[in-house]
């Protein structure tokens, strides 16, 4: 038998002291193995290796986590094209990140896009930056993100320059027209519709395109809209401070009271839409280079673009009492042909007292569009008086017509000397301009004047005489005596005529003669004319002669007149003689 081994001393020597063993336990002990404790004097090679090991992937750790990059969560509409581990986050086409979960809002509204980008990427986390997804798309005004057909959808980025940074962003639904390094200046337009812009538009200058619409909303009290335009540089200088913007889109068609008027832009606006504007050639001063973020109004065409605006403003009503079918809200008042109001409502009332129809129009006009030859700057609202003055002088207000094909109207302001006398009134609190009735109801008030007073002939007595004189007419025609006359008036004109022929043949050869002696008297009178003529003539020696004697003789006449009137005074000289110094 072998023999049993010795048992070893505890190698833990800190240990509690043993119980003390009892009988039975000493005859175990005597039968169990002994152990013996050897200690060593040196540490293992063998457990370097670990050590080595974790120390070395503390410092890739500590690496790895000083240069990673921010973490950032984007909301998103849909996750369409994006893959974790997969997709991109660029700027400009140069990577900076990749997307790395993509999660589900616990609201299953839209998705959450976690992304890590690259160590030093904090400058594109500002509070303004804008992400959005990068994928094909192809609008009326643009085609963009074609690149993504071959290389995938990926997350675009758009940095702010916000000083205040964030982790969380809301992505955009569309990529942005205008990214934040382009260089230029936002404009804000104010209009009162939309109408046919939209994002991507083209804004024009004198036909070229020198930017975009970049954003719209609607105002809080739903009464305008605003639409951010982008000018870029450097036509951005361009913009001034009077400078006029004016919708371009589609083809603005006008048929009124001045005819039938059509302007557009070019082909593209006429399909997509688009923005111009222009500084207006005018006697104002061109203003300064307008500021970035600064308020335009945007009028609806060129025409209302092109035309001054006048900040004084004069109501005045105007009560027509005839027909007013062509009248509309909008169409010109004018003085002498020249624009100087439009017309703000058309209404109809009825006069409970008198129960007639009347139509009040009011109308707005500018008196600073009519310049006066003081040498103050006045306007005529200025003087209470002027209105009433060229009332009183026959101002009057009248319906005209326009355009022929349409039959629209417009309010005519001019002078009329035979006007009926008027004064200036007043009525809900507008003050009201005479008015005369149109061109066509002035004919048609004559007319129908003309057939009152026809209507108060007697239309039936006058009937019955004429019908009366028609009968006796006929019968006279119809009468055997005018028959009997008119044959025998026949039988002499056949009568006339054998006589004439008789005398034709018979008194022709005589007639002959007695004009052949005719015509020889006459040249004889005509010589003996003659004769006379160069008798009595001027340079005639009897004519001579005879002024001669007659001047002779007047003296003659004269020296009697001159004695009988000496004899009148002096009759004592028939017996005296005429005496020395008489």
């Amino acid at each position: 038998m072998a023999e049993p081994r010795q048992p070893e001393e505890p190698t833990n020597t800190t240990a509690a002291e043993p119980p003390t063993p009892t009988d039975a336990d000493a005859e175990t002990l005597v039968a169990l193995p002994t152990s013996r404790v050897v200690r060593r004097e040196r540490l293992s090679v063998v457990w370097l290796l670990p050590v080595l090991a974790l120390l070395v992937g503390g410092w890739l750790a500590y690496q790895s986590y000083a240069e990673r990059g921010p973490s950032v969560q984007v909301d998103f509409p849909t996750a369409a094209g994006l893959q974790a581990g997969k997709t991109k986050v660029k700027y400009k086409d140069v990577d900076i990140g990749t997307v790395t979960a993509i999660d589900v809002s616990p609201d299953l509204d839209h998705v959450v896009v976690t992304a890590e980008l690259r160590h030093g990427s904090e400058q594109f986390l500002a509070a303004d930056s804008r992400f959005w997804v990068a994928r094909p798309r192809i609008t009326a005004s643009q085609v963009s993100g074609l690149e993504t057909l071959l290389s995938g959808a990926f997350v675009a980025v758009d940095p702010g320059g916000s000083k205040q940074q964030r982790r969380h962003f809301q992505g955009l639904a569309d990529p942005p027209v205008i990214t934040t390094d382009a260089p230029g200046r936002r404009y804000r337009l104010r209009s009162d519709a939309l109408g046919s812009l939209n994002l991507g538009v083209p804004v024009y200058y004198r036909d070229i395109q020198v930017g975009q619409v970049t954003s719209y909303e609607l105002d809080d009290d739903g009464g305008a809209v605003t639409v951010d335009v982008f000018v870029n540089s450097p036509h951005d200088a361009l913009v001034r401070t009077n400078t006029r913007f004016w919708n371009a889109s589609g083809i603005d068609v006008q048929l009124g009271a001045d005819g039938l008027q059509v302007d557009t832009q070019s082909v593209i606006s006429l399909l997509i839409g688009g923005v111009a504007f222009d500084t207006p050639d005018d006697l104002e001063a061109t203003g300064a280079v307008a500021p970035a973020d600064q308020f335009f109004p945007l009028y609806p065409n060129r025409r209302a673009a092109s035309e001054q605006v006048y900040l004084h403003k004069e109501r005045y009503l105007m009560i027509f009492n005839g027909s007013v079918r062509g009248l509309a809200v909008g169409a010109p008042v004018s003085l002498r042909g020249i624009q100087i109001g439009r017309v703000l409502d058309i209404a109809l009332k009825f006069n409970d007292e008198t129960l007639e129809f009347f139509i009040p129009v009011l109308v707005e006009v500018e008196p600073e569009r009519v310049g006066l030859t003081r040498t103050r700057e006045v306007v005529l609202a200025e003087d209470p008086d002027v209105v009433r003055k060229m009332i009183a002088r026959g101002l009057r207000a009248q319906l005209k017509t326009g355009n022929l094909l349409t039959g629209a109207l417009y309010v005519e302001l001019d002078f009329h000397a035979d006007a009926p006398p008027a004064t200036l009134s007043e009525h809900d609190g507008y003050r009201v301009v005479p008015t005369l009735p149109t061109p066509l109801e002035a004919v048609t008030a004559k007319v129908t004047q003309i057939l009152d007073k026809v209507n108060g002939l007697p239309i039936d007595s006058i009937g019955e005489d004429l019908q009366a004189t028609f009968a006796g007419t006929r019968a006279l025609v119809d009468s055997a005596d005018l028959k009997r006359a008119i044959a025998e008036l026949a039988n002499l004109l056949g009568e006339v005529r054998t006589l004439a022929g008789q005398l034709n043949t018979d008194l022709a050869p005589e007639l002959d003669g007695v004009l052949a002696t005719l015509r020889e008297t006459l040249e004889q009178a005509t010589g003996t004319l003659a004769d006379a003529n160069a008798l009595l003539g001027p340079d005639a020696p009897l004519g001579v002669e005879s002024v001669r004697t007659m001047r002779e003789v007047s003296a003659a006449a004269r020296a009697v007149r001159d004695l009988a009137d000496y004899l009148e005074r002096h009759p004592e000289a028939l017996l005296k003689g005429k005496g020395g110094g008489r």
